[in-house]
């Protein structure tokens, strides 16, 4: 009978043992999952986070390029707008150069292009080019314009010079309409040349005076 319940005893001691070792075991595992559960959990925030922050950022990029594109657009619109409008400034100052070599005193101001040409050409035989309509003009002054080169050159340097200045003979090399007037002057074959013509000084003026009159019609660029 004690042999029984020393048997017995021992039964219920390991399986006390057993059960504890079971529960320790089951307790641990509990909280081995939950802890790779909370790490999973967490590795997935994380991952939904970078890849929010990732859209975002692309978004933001996309966002940055779109307003760089719409910029870009309406800054190629404004200074279309901005050469038309400088193109028909020109055009109407060229309008009113047309009206000058009309006037009464133009033969006046072919001589002194012509004169002033040739002080800049510095050439003894010199070829002076004009408007088909401006032919005779230039024909009637010439002789005058060379005699006043002459007359200066004297005063300033003391020395007299005896240049030889013709008007072109070949109507096909006239100058266009486009010049607005003026002269253009050559030498040594045509490689040295002077532009006087009514266009090209209206170019230097324009150059000149560029930056003021950007300034009155576009005031919010300065």
């Amino acid at each position: 009978m004690a042999a029984t319940d020393q048997i017995r005893q021992m039964v219920n001691f390991i399986l006390q043992e057993a059960h504890e070792k079971a529960n320790e075991i089951r307790v641990k595992t509990e909280h081995d999952f939950n802890l790779e559960k909370q790490t999973l959990v967490h590795e997935a925030k994380l991952n939904v986070q970078d890849e929010f922050t990732k859209k975002e950022k692309d978004r933001e990029i996309q966002e940055r390029i779109t307003r760089s594109a719409e910029i870009g657009e309406c800054r190629v619109k404004k200074m279309k707008i901005r050469d038309d409008l400088l193109g028909t400034l020109i055009s109407e100052a060229g309008a009113k150069c047309a009206v000058v070599t009309r006037g009464q005193n133009y033969p006046q101001l072919l001589q002194k292009l012509i004169v002033q040409g040739l002080i800049k050409i510095e050439e003894n035989e010199v070829i002076i080019f004009c408007r088909g309509e401006d032919v005779a003009t230039v024909t009637g002054i010439l002789d005058a314009a060379v005699a006043e080169y002459v007359d200066l050159m004297k005063r300033e340097s003391s020395v007299t010079l005896t240049p030889v200045v013709s008007l072109n003979t070949d109507r096909s090399k006239d100058l266009p309409e486009s010049s607005y007037g003026g002269v253009l002057l050559t030498a040594a074959n045509g490689r040295i040349k002077c532009d006087n013509t009514m266009s090209s000084r209206l170019t230097l003026v324009y150059e000149e005076l560029l930056p003021s009159i950007r300034a009155i019609l576009f005031p919010d660029e300065q």
